[in-house]
């Protein structure tokens, strides 16, 4: 009877749908819509009062009659998911306010304990429909496509999400960022210092990568994730640097990553090429970017005078093992906070030398200033090579052969 006094008090406000009266008590019983729910409660009702039913003649107070657009919803979801390829969705509703306003009236004026929110209903018979027609599935944590219903509008918009993969990246060529550069002039918008292309630097490693997937994904775009970044005048060898390439908005979300890697390779030979080593997710990419793995150094090094091999091999027993303390080099200052670091060199040898200069590997921790450890950077860097040995230093071309374990970066490649 309680349930019968509430709904006698619902009825009060009008000619309220079978939908909307169901839905006051939507999270009572399982297995029934709102509209049977409703249809059972009114026929209650209308027993315990021994009144007629005439059917509904005027408007919904509740939803302003929206809830009878099920069918219309759907397939105007269905025609934006047209070009999309996805197995898996979910939906949004974006209501007007004064239908919010006036169901959460009701449920405060009658204290109503179980009711149901007018978007929830919106967006499972809504999307039942589409599941069916389209063959999609509804995931809750993780859909490919996020669609919105604008009730008020009468339109939709789609966001499709993002596709991962990930892999190892190697650098042949000098001069390259890891990522795309604004150009500092005119921060992307095009100017004559950059020729109108709104770039400081005419391609780079995710570019490189990344325009063989855009075209094979139908995508808006692509991120490239590293774990770290080499200097844009640093090759990258060896192994190759772990990365996690982010495809943005793809419209095509299957493809072959085995035929994928050759493409990329075969376009950017010479300059970049890559092993991918599968499909991702996004909660991975925050584990590559927190990854402090170590990193070896392939440098050659050219000093203002002459240096002695006994005083130079001196000079790397001291840096082995040693904890370097490191304020935020002056070539990074105006994008890095000006701060101490401490590093420790794990490893640092003479691998080849000749009247000119001398090439060292070096084995450091994740955030290690390898330049900066050779000249010092005026005294930034303590100790450096510079220092130690009394003779001015500097690093002439510069390569990472490892990134990874202690273990893997042991070895030479």
């Amino acid at each position: 009877m309680e349930i019968l006094n509430a709904v006698k008090e619902i009825l009060t406000y009008g000619e309220v749908c079978d939908n909307c009266l169901g839905r006051f008590f939507g999270k009572r019983s399982f297995g029934i819509t709102n509209n049977y729910r409703g249809q059972g409660l009114r026929t209650a009702h209308h027993l315990s009062e021994n009144t007629p039913w005439a059917g509904q003649n005027g408007q919904c107070p509740i939803c302003q009659d929206i809830l009878k657009d099920f069918e219309v919803w759907a397939e105007k979801v269905i025609l934006a998911l047209k070009d999309i390829q996805c197995r898996t969705f979910l939906l949004g509703s974006k209501i007007p306010p004064i239908i919010s306003e006036t169901e959460e009236m009701v449920w405060s004026d009658l204290s109503l304990e179980s009711p149901e929110p007018i978007k929830a209903e919106i967006n499972r018979e809504v999307g039942k429909i589409v599941s069916l027609k389209r063959d999609l599935e509804v995931d809750f944590k993780n859909p490919e496509v996020v669609i919105l219903l604008n009730i008020n509008e009468g339109r939709t918009s789609v966001q499709i999400n993002s596709l991962y993969f990930k892999g190892r990246y190697r650098k042949f060529e000098r001069g390259i960022p890891q990522t795309h550069w604004n150009c500092r002039n005119c921060q992307g918008k095009g100017c004559e210092r950059c020729g109108f292309s709104g770039k400081q630097y005419n391609t780079s490693v995710e570019e490189l990568i990344g325009e063989e997937v855009i075209t094979t994904f139908d995508a808006k775009g692509v991120l490239l994730h590293g774990s770290g970044r080499e200097d844009i005048d640093a090759r990258m060898l060896g192994t190759g640097r772990p990365f996690i390439m982010e495809i943005v908005q793809p419209k095509i979300r299957e493809s072959n990553l085995s035929l994928l890697e050759k493409a990329i390779n075969l376009k950017a030979a010479g300059r970049v090429e890559i092993d991918i080593s599968g499909w991702t997710h996004k909660d991975e990419v925050e584990t590559l970017k927190s990854d402090k793995s170590h990193k070896r150094y392939r440098i050659i090094v050219s000093t203002d005078g002459i240096l002695s091999r006994e005083t130079l091999d001196n000079a790397l027993a001291e840096l082995k093992n040693a904890t370097i303390h490191q304020r935020t080099p002056v070539r990074v200052s105006h994008r890095r906070a000006d701060k101490i670091r401490d590093r420790r060199v794990i490893d640092i040898v003479c691998i080849n030398e000749n009247s000119l200069n001398f090439t060292l590997e070096v084995t450091g921790e994740a955030g290690l200033y390898i330049k900066e450890l050779i000249s010092g950077d005026e005294g930034r860097t303590i100790p450096s090579l510079t220092q130690l040995t009394g003779v001015n230093a500097r690093v002439v071309t510069l390569d990472v052969i490892a990134v990874g374990t202690k273990e893997e970066t042991n070895g030479t490649p």
